[in-house]
């Protein structure tokens, strides 16, 4: 039978998402038009009611009002179901949709907002996700486009229902937002520009105090954008005018900086399927054995030059959305500084490169044992160290950039930024991921300048 939901090549088995919803469909299909049963469903035809509703909502545009109707005759469980539903739909073969069945998904997780059904968040969240940075394809800047109009659209019921999903949407247009501002005079990325700033801005001007929900990587990602007039102002009433933001308890973004992001974050700036390839690679894969892997996926996910900019969110998912057991830190599978130097290497325009050492470091800049993971500074001094001998560039370009963040990352706040990196460096010897810092202070390989304010940092705590 012809696939109505998903494209597949004609040798391709179906999908089992769909033989289920359309199963469905073709069970109850007779009780799907007006008038429609009062009988109270069983827990079974419940079940089959859901899912032949929503295969009849994507399939059938022209009914869409008629069977969303129908769904809220029937529904007795909050529409949880129906909204797992969408989920795994999301989350699992969005990809592979036909537009046509994508565009009634945006119309229904219109609606799903709008009875504030249970799960809308995390159906918000698997949309977020699949919009893929560094894309410039038609179909990724619609998803782009009509997720933020959503969230426009919706604002007061979000606002109401479930704020932490406008911060959500904030991370994750504040990131891509970066990515458009890099291509101009393109008259669709242009309109996509106005509109994310709209939300963005709207954001941080009415709802501040959601904003620092996010952490520390809310100031990172606003550093980006610095060259835009709207956000320009924001940094500057940031570092000035904290009263402005009318929000209580804030006086200075040294408290922003002391914030830990959560993983949640990260997590929506990396797709299920690249997540599971990465998670893969570091669990299952041994050193030695990777480079094949490494080579699919760079031509995956990688494979286009505007693509690069992903490279920036992946090492940061790496340093502080995955840690690893003491079981895999303890085998002989491929551990992440190992797959951060093949990434750094990875990155060919300087702005990509410089990024990717920022979310490797950031954490290390404001480090506070009472808050933040070890594991998140982990990679970083593994990948200085063991790239000694063979790969000494690396070990040098990092501890360089180290220094750079040091003296010029925020000027009024330097001595804040020299804890934070000597306390990362005292914590990674006194927890043992490294048993001394000799292997860095005293490579004759390191140029002199580095390793004496290395010494510095670590005996004397100046430069």
């Amino acid at each position: 039978m012809a696939s109505r939901l998903i494209r597949k090549s004609p040798h391709e088995a179906e999908n089992p998402i769909e033989v289920s919803l359309r199963e469905s469909f073709q069970i109850v299909e007779p009780k799907l038009r007006p008038p429609f049963p009062l009988t109270i469903p069983t827990q079974e035809e419940y079940s089959n009611l859901n899912r032949a509703i929503l295969y009849g909502i994507l399939c059938e545009s022209h009914l869409a009002n008629v069977h969303i109707k129908h769904l809220h005759g029937i529904v007795t469980d909050g529409y949880g179901y129906f909204t797992s539903l969408l989920i795994k739909i999301v989350n699992e073969v969005y990809g592979k949709l036909f537009d046509s069945v994508k565009r009634q998904l945006i119309w229904v997780a219109h609606e799903t907002v709008h009875v504030s059904a249970m799960g809308f968040d995390g159906l918000m969240v698997a949309f977020l996700r699949q919009i893929a940075g560094g894309d410039f394809s038609e179909g990724n800047l619609w998803l782009c486009f009509e997720m933020v109009s959503l969230f426009l659209s919706k604002w007061e019921s979000l606002l109401e229902e479930d704020p932490s999903v406008l911060t959500f949407a904030l991370y994750v247009f504040l990131r891509l937002l970066a990515d458009h501002c890099r291509v101009s005079n393109v008259e669709r990325i242009e309109a996509l520009k106005q509109i994310e700033i709209e939300f963005c801005v709207r954001m941080l001007r009415e709802q501040f105090c959601l904003c620092l929900k996010i952490g520390r990587d809310l100031l990172r990602l606003l550093q980006d954008l610095v060259h835009k007039p709207e956000f320009c102002a924001i940094w500057k009433d940031l570092l000035l005018n904290p009263s402005s933001f009318r929000t209580e308890g804030f006086a200075d973004i040294t408290q922003i900086y002391h914030t830990r992001t959560s993983s949640r974050y990260f997590l929506l700036r990396i797709t299920p399927e690249m997540e599971s390839q990465v998670r893969f690679l570091l669990t299952h894969v041994k050193l030695g054995s990777q480079k094949r892997y490494q080579v699919w996926f760079t031509k995956k996910f990688l494979s286009m030059p505007e693509r690069e900019t992903l490279l920036i969110d992946i090492v940061r998912f790496i340093c502080c959305a995955h840690h690893p057991s003491n079981e895999i830190i303890q085998s002989d599978v491929i551990q992440r500084w190992a797959v951060l130097g093949w990434l750094l290497k990875s990155g060919k325009k300087i702005y990509v490169e410089a990024n990717m050492k920022l979310s490797l470091f950031y954490d290390w800049l404001f480090f506070d044992e009472k808050v933040d993971n070890i594991m998140n500074l982990e990679p970083a001094i593994l990948l200085m160290v063991h790239s000694i001998p063979k790969y000494i560039d690396m070990t040098h370009s990092l501890l360089e950039f180290l220094f750079i963040l040091l003296d010029n990352y925020d000027l009024d706040r330097k001595t804040m930024v020299l804890g934070g990196i000597s306390s990362a460096f005292h914590i990674l010897v006194r927890k043992g991921v490294v048993q001394s810092l000799d292997v860095l202070v005293s490579c004759d390989m390191l140029s002199p300048y580095l390793k004496e304010r290395l010494r510095k940092l670590l005996f004397q705590g100046v430069t």
